[in-house]
């Protein structure tokens, strides 16, 4: 099957490199920007590939929503298979395209758009088929966990951390997408629904890294605590849980064993029990890697991740709750309802009673509208 690559960036090239040597699969056309085309195999124009009746699948890897989604969409209902890595275009646009490669008899998988070269969404596509998922999430971003491996066991600040992440290739020039949460959420919304064939666009809540300092890293080692960026999706009494915020866990965790710019991926099954990957999250080849895994998925067969019944929907949170470790000033800690509270100079660090995740992180949203600045984590349940 010949494949076309829609992008020629970091994950495009290690596509367009590992087709040349993948059973079943050749190289086709690369789409590049209009005047990058120096390469005969080289296209900057969409409809080369679309109307060439020779190019069996396409692998999108170009990121954002649009053109990628005209892209895709033009693709399917020329009968050609996707894959792609994109998780913004599958969390805006994963239901319409799934519907248009059903209606196309074209496939559409997106197991390489959450976990890299971890099989994370692959898995659970396959999992569902027999057993009753129950909840999935885990640490699903490996920019900001290797930026609190390095706060934490390095006693970098948030500034150096950011630079050195930089500087490896594991956060891009504007990190906000992965330091704000938003990036794990997005994949945590894919996990949803595939795991639950419900996507929720409506009453996430996130929290990312943005406020972690290395102040808390150090007074939650020397409580024997580490601090992981954890994404959470279950099922609720009215559809689905979905959310992203720090979780301090204790040393013995198994969050804790993973270190630098690595992903751990974990569902639980109601007979399964609890299934958890390891692996890198990011980066060239093990995303690469997890593009080609779904383009020999379609020649065994797969068609899709989503089922026709999966729809859009809103998550609720109110019924998630935890203690959680706060710091902010002084002055804002009677806001919160106070199990236990010290000061830190002029902050006061509480561990709150239970609070739900949903009233949590609208708390925090009005105490930094009134100008205090906090961080918060989930406490180990």
């Amino acid at each position: 099957m010949k494949v076309a690559v829609l992008g020629f960036g970091t994950v495009g090239k290690g596509v367009y490199e590992m087709l040349a040597h993948a059973d079943g699969l050749e190289q086709g056309p690369v789409l590049v920007r209009p005047g990058k085309a120096d390469e005969p195999w080289k296209i900057s124009d969409i409809n080369g590939i679309v109307s060439d009746v020779s190019v069996g699948a396409v692998a999108e890897v170009m990121g954002g929503v649009e053109p990628a989604f005209s892209y895709c969409a033009a693709a399917l209902k020329a009968g050609k298979h996707v894959v792609t890595s994109n998780k913004a275009l599958v969390a805006a646009k994963g239901i319409e395209l799934a519907a248009l490669a059903r209606e196309h008899k074209a496939a559409f998988l997106f197991s390489a758009a959450c976990g890299g070269g971890v099989p994370f969404l692959h898995n659970l596509s396959l999992a569902v088929l027999s057993d009753r998922i129950e909840s999935l999430g885990g640490i699903l971003n490996g920019t900001t966990n290797y930026m609190l491996d390095a706060m934490q066991r390095r006693g970098l600040d948030y500034a150096s951390a950011l630079a050195d992440a930089q500087r490896l290739g594991y956060a891009e020039a504007d990190p906000t997408a992965d330091v704000s949460g938003l990036d794990a959420l997005r994949k945590i919304m894919l996990g949803c629904a595939v795991g639950f064939g419900l996507l929720p666009v409506e009453g996430l809540d996130c929290e990312g890294i943005e406020s972690f300092s290395a102040a808390d890293a150090a007074d939650l080692k020397k409580r024997g605590l580490c601090c992981r960026l954890l994404a959470r999706g279950g099922k609720s009494a009215s559809g689905v849980y979905a959310y992203v915020e720090p979780m301090a866990l204790g040393a013995s965790a198994a969050e804790c064993s993973v270190l630098d710019n690595f992903n751990m991926a974990r569902y639980r099954g109601v007979n399964s029990g609890d299934i958890i990957m390891i692996g890198q999250g990011a980066g060239r080849w093990p995303t690469a890697s997890a593009v080609l895994r779904d383009l020999s998925c379609i020649l065994r067969g797969e068609r899709a991740m989503l089922g026709a019944g999966c729809v859009s929907g809103k998550a609720d949170n109110s019924g998630c709750a935890h203690s959680y470790y706060v710091r902010l000033p002084a002055g804002y800690a009677g806001r919160l309802p106070v199990k236990e509270a010290w000061r830190d100079g002029g902050d006061a660090r509480v561990i709150t009673e239970p609070v739900s995740v949903a009233d949590m992180h609208a708390l925090a949203a009005e105490l930094r509208g009134s100008g205090a600045g906090i961080f918060f984590a989930a406490l180990e349940d």
